[in-house]
């Protein structure tokens, strides 16, 4: 997972997605965190070198290319299961985690509500779920897009765009809240 023999090192990439440029950062435990494209690449540039201080622009090596062609693949509307991707947690607070762990199982397609991840945290506050997500570095890999608000109401969304960008997200997987089948399931 790595592209130089530091675990610590951190690197990042950007690549071309049917939404625009994305950014990858990763380092030798896992992915650092996923920027959601901006205006245009000097400023996803900019706000991933921000956001991940210490990574240094860098070829990115096949595990990471997957990875990429994975999210190119989801963002094109095919079914991709980006749950098994290693993440690097380090200074995620434990509730996020959690959270983030809750979100990762989400298939695309499907939505979940603030309160059911909080209720199946067993936390009464669904305000701290969406603060959580609010803090999620790696979307699109946890997939807060995926979470919406009680009484299908959309929620919040902190890339750029806003609830502009999670409704298309959730548009391209054609999410919905019944368990009807869909594109994404398997045929029995």
């Amino acid at each position: 997972m790595q592209n130089h023999p530091s675990a610590r090192e951190a690197f990042y990439t950007l690549f071309d997605t049917p939404i625009g440029v994305c950014g990858l950062a990763w380092n030798g435990r896992g992915i650092v965190g996923v920027q959601l494209p901006e205006d245009d690449a000097s400023l996803t540039r900019s706000r991933i070198a921000k956001r991940f201080p210490g990574t240094a622009e860098a070829p990115p090596p096949p595990a990471i290319r997957a990875i990429m062609a994975d999210m190119v693949a989801l963002l094109k509307g095919e079914a991709r299961d980006l749950s098994g991707v290693p993440l690097d947690m380090e200074g995620v607070p434990e509730l996020h985690r959690n959270v983030y762990e809750v979100a990762r199982g989400i298939p695309p397609g499907r939505v979940l509500t603030y309160g059911e991840i909080a209720s199946r945290l067993h936390i009464e506050n669904a305000r701290l779920i969406g603060q959580a997500l609010g803090r999620n570095p790696f979307a699109l890999i946890v997939p807060c897009h995926r979470v919406v608000a009680a009484g299908g109401k959309l929620g919040g969304f902190s890339a750029n765009g806003g609830s502009m960008t999670k409704r298309r997200l959730l548009a391209i997987e054609g999410a919905r809240r019944d368990e009807e089948p869909t594109l994404f399931d398997p045929i029995s």
